[in-house]
Formats: structure tokens, C-alpha cells, sequence
């Protein structure tokens, strides 16, 4: 392992708390204002020149934003004010790479102290080699901005293709009352003890993940039983929530305010069904069909009153058949996605501590990049050797 000097992180990067600047006192223009979430507006003047690099100074702590035109930090982040003549995108993925947690004072609300920051040791490389780490780095961060566009492109693309599928002109239209039963089982005796919710995003999940505890009374023996194949929702949150089907367990338990219901197979495809839920035309009617000023429900039966386009089961077989093949392309290159960001975050951790060192004389073509990301597991982030040349 290569010996790397450290070095207080103030003698690297000296932070700076950003400026004020209230909503009544903003002007139009094309200066973006940079808060602790990011981009957050625009204004006439400019703070800071480019580059920078800016992180939330409390609220929301971590993330970092390298910024490359003229800007202005708000009162909400620190901002690097002075980069001491090092690279300006090292101390960006320097900084990145920091746990800004253990540092964040212990209140209400997290934050942090550029003082008690600017004593951190971190690791120190000299200027040549803090610019091959950047060179190598970069090439992460372009297969992954273009892997995030692609995602989205085709996302659009299979909401385009859902609609023109399901909702072609000609489909017979047909009542969902007619295709739905509701499945009341309880939980007697509780014999089964796994507990789900279901997320607007995630579907079924295990409360315990999303929440980090399980959410559950003491007794669970009045909770309804959902099997592999159903679908479940909650109505008093259809409109944060969604109607999911149980595909990753084979049973679970859901709270009793939760409708179950099972789909007439011999009427309907159960992928064609599910398909037509997540579609633009039936989470709009679902929100149009919800009741209460409050709190807007769905009940079973409003569920059921509306029609859904139903053609014959050949047909639905070859919509499923397409969308599953367009929706399995965009699950593999989320799962290609996170293998760039685990293999950045490793390479990160590697290269920033010189445990790793890239050649001066190397030239990182895209090509090359596409070698070291094969070589680079998620699991154990193993190169053919410590020196990349």
C-alpha cells in the first residue's frame, strides 16, 4: 500500500458559508443560486466564480454539487472559497468522499462546522496525480450520466408504448368490478408473522426496510393474509400509495385497513392488469375516483366502477409480452447504473487514498474505462494489479 500524506482539510480547501439572499430581494436572470439541495433558482448577480464546490451546511448535509459558471451560494450551504491551488474537481470528489455524518452536530438538525471540518486529516496526493484520479473518475461520471439519460429516455419511451398498447383504439372496454373479487382471509391464530406495507414506488416491501422497525400491533391476528399473485392497497392513501401485486414472497400480512383483491385470471392477464394499473390513464382515473376532503379513499368498489381497456387474452399475451421485454431492458440498466456508482464509490475510496495510483503516461479512452469497469467488482473491487499503467 502506497504511504499518502495527510493533511488538515482546511490547508486543501478553505469552506465558506454562503450569502444571504431572500426571495423578495431576487432578480431575474441566469445566475443560478445553489442551496443545500442543489439548483434552487436564479438571479441577476453572482457571488463566486467557476469552478466550485458546494455542500449544505445544515438540513441537508453530505451531498456535494460542483458547479461550473458563476453562482451564488446561499446562507444554507458552505462553499470552497479557497482550493489552495489544487485541483478543483479532486477536492470535489475529495470532499465527496467524506462521511459528513459523524461530523454533524448532534441537534435537532443536522449540521455542520467548517471550523471543526478544516481540522479533518484527509489524505493528500500532489497536483499531477490529483489530476489522473479526476481523469479516471470522470469517466464514471460520464457512464453514469449517460446511463441515467438512456433510463429515462427509455422510461418515456415505455410510457409511450404502454398507452399506444393498452389504450388503442378499438379495445373492448370492461368494468374491473367483473375481473376483481375481494379476499378478506385473516390471520388467524397469526400464523404467518411476515408484515407488508405497499409503497408508491416499491410496491410490496417489509416495513422494517422502508421504516427501519417493524410497523405492526402486538397482535397481528386480525391482519389480512395477502398470497403470491394478489394485489393490495391501502384506500385512506391511494393517493401517496398504489395497488401493488405480491410477487417476491409467498404470503405476508397486511394491516386491516388494507383492501385485497384477486383478478379472474381466465378473463384477464395478470401482467396486462398490472401494466394497465402502474399506465398514466389508470392512475389518473383511480385519483379522479377518490372521495373525501380530507383524506382521499378508494374503496373496492370505486375501484371496480372503472372500465379498464380489455381486448382478447391473444392479444392481451402480446401487450404483456412487449412490455415486459421494454420493462425487464430499463430493470438491467438500473441494475448497470448502480454497479457504476458502487464501482465509483470503491474506485473513490482507492484512488483518493493512493492506495490505487493510475499512470501519468496513460491516456483513459472510453474504451479503456469500459476494461477497468469490468475488471472492478461490486463485491471486492479487484484490479489486476495495485498500479493501473
Amino acid at each position: 500500500m502506497t504511504s499518502t500524506k495527510l493533511k488538515p482539510l482546511g490547508e486543501i480547501a478553505t469552506l465558506q458559508r454562503g450569502f444571504d439572499l431572500p426571495h423578495q430581494d431576487r432578480q431575474e436572470g441566469q445566475i443560478p443560486i445553489i442551496s443545500s439541495g442543489g439548483r434552487s433558482g436564479f438571479h441577476s448577480v453572482h457571488k463566486v466564480n467557476p469552478p466550485g464546490v458546494v455542500t449544505g451546511r445544515y438540513g441537508s448535509i453530505g451531498e456535494f454539487f460542483y458547479i461550473e459558471e458563476k453562482f451564488w451560494p446561499l446562507n444554507t450551504t458552505l462553499w470552497v472559497k479557497n482550493f489552495h491551488g489544487n485541483c478543483e474537481k479532486y477536492v470535489y470528489y475529495l470532499l465527496s468522499s467524506l462521511n459528513f455524518d459523524k461530523f454533524s452536530a448532534k441537534t435537532g438538525v443536522p449540521g455542520v462546522n467548517r471550523n471543526d471540518l478544516h481540522k479533518i486529516k484527509v489524505p493528500f496526493l500532489p497536483i499531477q496525480k490529483q489530476k489522473t484520479v479526476v481523469q479516471t473518475l470522470e469517466c464514471w461520471d460520464n457512464a453514469i450520466e449517460k446511463t441515467e439519460a438512456l433510463i429515462a429516455a427509455k422510461e418515456k419511451q415505455f410510457e409511450w408504448l404502454t398507452s399506444n398498447l393498452i389504450n388503442r383504439a378499438g379495445h373492448k372496454r370492461t368494468a374491473a368490478s367483473g375481473l376483481m373479487t375481494e379476499v378478506s382471509k385473516r390471520n388467524k391464530n397469526s400464523t404467518i408473522e411476515r408484515v407488508l406495507s405497499v409503497t408508491n414506488h416499491s410496491g410490496f416491501v417489509l416495513p422494517e426496510e422502508q421504516f427501519e422497525r417493524r410497523v405492526a400491533s402486538a397482535n397481528v391476528s386480525n391482519y389480512k393474509v395477502v398470497e403470491q399473485g394478489q394485489y393490495a392497497y391501502n384506500p385512506s392513501r391511494i393517493n401517496v400509495g398504489s395497488i401493488a401485486r405480491l410477487d417476491d414472497w409467498e404470503n405476508g400480512i397486511l394491516s386491516p385497513m388494507y383492501v385485497v383483491f384477486k383478478l379472474d385470471t381466465k378473463k384477464a392477464c395478470s401482467d396486462y392488469f398490472l401494466h394497465w394499473l402502474n399506465s398514466s390513464e389508470a392512475r389518473q382515473r383511480i385519483k379522479n375516483s377518490a372521495q373525501g376532503s380530507v383524506r382521499e379513499t378508494v374503496s373496492f368498489k370505486d375501484l371496480g366502477a372503472i372500465d379498464i381497456p380489455l381486448p382478447a387474452m391473444d392479444v392481451q399475451k402480446d401487450v404483456t409480452y412487449k412490455l415486459n421485454l421494454a420493462q425487464k431492458e430499463i430493470s438491467l440498466l438500473k441494475k448497470t447504473l448502480e454497479q457504476y456508482r458502487c464501482q465509483k464509490r470503491g474506485l473513490m475510496k482507492k484512488l483518493l487514498t493512493g492506495e490505487w495510483q493510475v499512470g501519468r503516461s496513460q491516456h483513459l479512452s472510453e474504451e479503456t474505462c469500459q476494461e477497468l469497469s469490468r475488471a472492478v467488482s461490486y463485491t471486492h473491487l479487484t484490479l489486476p494489479t495495485k498500479r493501473i499503467v
